[in-house]
């Protein structure tokens, strides 16, 4: 699995892992952020979201150009200096009622310098990888090691949520209070006038059973409730500077270990290096068929991409906020962690060339399973789980199911038999589908969002944490066969004149699934449950009838 792979793809990896933790941190807790600093709507909160999420992943398109111009290496230090400046506004707490305007603004602000950021960094970062194997002793590696690349983006998302919602119980605690998800939207709709003193008291008392809230002052009390879990929010976005910290410590550090691969092709024809020439016609077919991909998988990210929106308000409002017995280990991200890296020294138990690497690898992963049940015998019978730790299951299963993924992939290339990059693309499209299927299960008697606030603001029968679970491992099995075949797949395909920009477009075809992924939070609020995963459903069934469809053209045309 990590054999025979050159020592910068561990340099990059880990440089991104530490970046991405950051990144996932911020995005684990950003829409709840909106709505409880700002009491923005489901349908606001999620425009916010994805006109983020559309920018963060567009701007690759002008970091990539601008890399085919200036090297990608020098857009890489200064998206790290970028977004550095970008998370640490971000992290200023501000009162949300004296300086609206200027909390307000400055969010914008650091968002769009983290946007701008992240366009220099990550594409190009992933151009230096696919250069590291251009050189013909690694080229049979290159989707094996953005499979591991990828895997390692995903370390970081997994411990994301955790950091997120510790620094928010622990800031809260020191503040005197605890999270429930349903206060500061009351606390909100109170002072804005559309809530009575008494609806309030009574869904605090209901809220914090056992507190002495008669003897509040109801205005103070929400101002001071939403200021501090505003400012809780404000200490799990400046984890985002601490890691971009590391992240260019290892970038640097480690350069000379890929500092060969940092050659656009204006720098490779101005030392006379040899560069992979093609015809016109080659490099329109290539580009051709690389837009016709980019255009079908808007609609996998317009999908997958509910994670931080559709998905998370089901988590708060649908889904039941403790969880007991076997399922609860899933909520505890050393005991997760324990077992992914578990999946790893089992395979190194089969793998070893040696007896002795056999046996060493078998005892680890015996107490890597031990150190997971001792930790989940250490947990209470009955946890409180929140709405964005459900966003760990997602990189815990790419971390966990990588090696597996490659073995399978691995095995059939061994036999011709390895399905070609359009192809998994396509089957990507309609295991996506099966996500959206589990969640027309779990919405079944759900009353709709609009109905919610009849009903005390949360179903009255939330649905168990399996169906979200579930949800998210559906989807990992998807983007297990799109995204980091996507990704290797632009790497080897793009004409050289034009890799920095074809990456950057990969990105923006992400940008706009990411923009539309508003459009189930726009319906949030005005369509039963159903409509929306139905809609999630046809699209990604439609787009892979069409990937398909063209599956010969594509397969020709980048053979």
């Amino acid at each position: 699995m990590f054999k025979g792979q050159p020592k910068g793809l561990f340099a990059l990896a880990l440089a991104n892992t530490g970046e991405r933790f950051g990144y996932y941190t911020m995005l684990a807790i950003f829409l709840l952020f909106l709505q409880a600093k700002f009491g923005f709507s489901a349908a606001a909160a999620g425009q916010f979201y994805a006109i983020f999420l559309a920018a963060v992943y567009f701007m690759p398109v002008i970091g990539g150009w601008l890399a085919d111009k200036i090297g990608f290496g020098k857009c890489v230090i200064t998206g790290v200096c970028v977004m550095f400046a970008g998370y640490l506004c971000l992290a200023i707490p501000t009162d949300a009622f004296a300086a609206r305007g200027f909390a307000l603004t400055l969010m914008i602000g650091a968002l769009l310098l983290i946007a701008v950021g992240t366009g220099l960094f990550k594409g190009n970062l992933q151009v230096l990888v696919g250069n590291l194997y251009d050189n013909p002793q690694y080229a049979a590696k290159r989707d094996s090691a953005f499979s591991l690349f990828y895997m390692a983006i995903n370390i970081g998302a997994m411990f994301a949520p955790t950091a997120a919602t510790a620094l928010t119980n622990s800031h809260l605690a020191k503040a005197g209070l605890i999270y429930k998800a349903d206060i500061p939207a009351l606390a909100h709709q109170f002072l804005n006038g559309s809530l009575s003193d008494t609806s309030l008291l009574q869904s605090l008392q209901a809220s914090m059973p056992g507190s002495d809230v008669t003897a509040m002052n109801l205005t103070d009390f929400s101002q001071y409730y939403i200021n501090n879990l505003a400012t809780a929010y404000n200490l799990g976005f400046a984890v985002a500077c601490v890691s971009l910290i590391i992240s260019i410590a290892i970038y640097l550090g480690c350069r000379s270990w890929f500092k060969h691969a940092d050659v656009n092709a204006k720098q490779a024809a101005a030392s006379n290096a040899p560069v992979q020439e093609l015809t016109p016609k080659q490099t329109k077919d290539r580009i051709v068929a690389l837009i016709f991909v980019f255009a079908v998988v808007i609609f996998f990210w317009m999908a997958f991409h509910q994670n931080g929106s559709s998905l998370t308000y089901f988590a708060r409002d649908y889904t039941q906020s403790t969880v007991a017995g076997p399922l609860k280990i899933g909520f505890n991200i050393w005991a997760l962690a324990l077992i992914a890296v578990s999946v790893y020294t089992l395979f190194s138990t089969f793998q070893s060339e040696t007896a002795k690497g056999k046996t060493i690898s078998g005892i680890v992963t015996v107490a890597l399973w031990a150190g997971a049940y001792l930790l989940y015998a250490g947990m209470p019978d009955v946890i409180n789980i929140l709405p964005q730790q459900f966003q760990q299951f997602n990189p815990f299963f790419v971390v966990a199911l990588t090696p597996i993924s490659m073995a399978i992939f691995a095995s059939l290339a061994s036999k011709g038999k390895e399905p070609s990059a359009p192809r998994k693309i396509g089957l990507g499209m309609f295991v996506a589908a099966l996500g959206y299927l589990i969640m027309l299960a779990a919405s079944k008697g759900q009353p709709a969002p609009s109905e919610l606030v009849n009903v005390g603001g949360v179903s009255p029968d939330p649905v168990v944490p399996t169906y979200l679970i579930s949800t998210y491992l559906v989807l990992t099995f998807a983007e297990l066969l799109l995204s980091p075949m996507g990704i290797s797949f632009v790497s080897k395909v793009a004409p050289p004149k034009f890799k920095g920009l074809m990456m950057g477009l990969w990105f923006a075809a992400t940008a706009i699934g990411n923009y539309l992924s508003s459009i189930p939070s726009m319906l949030w609020d005005n369509v039963p449950l159903w409509v929306n995963w139905t809609v999630l459903m046809a699209l990604c069934v439609i787009s892979g009838l069409v990937m398909f469809s063209m599956l010969k053209k594509l397969e020709a045309a980048t053979a």
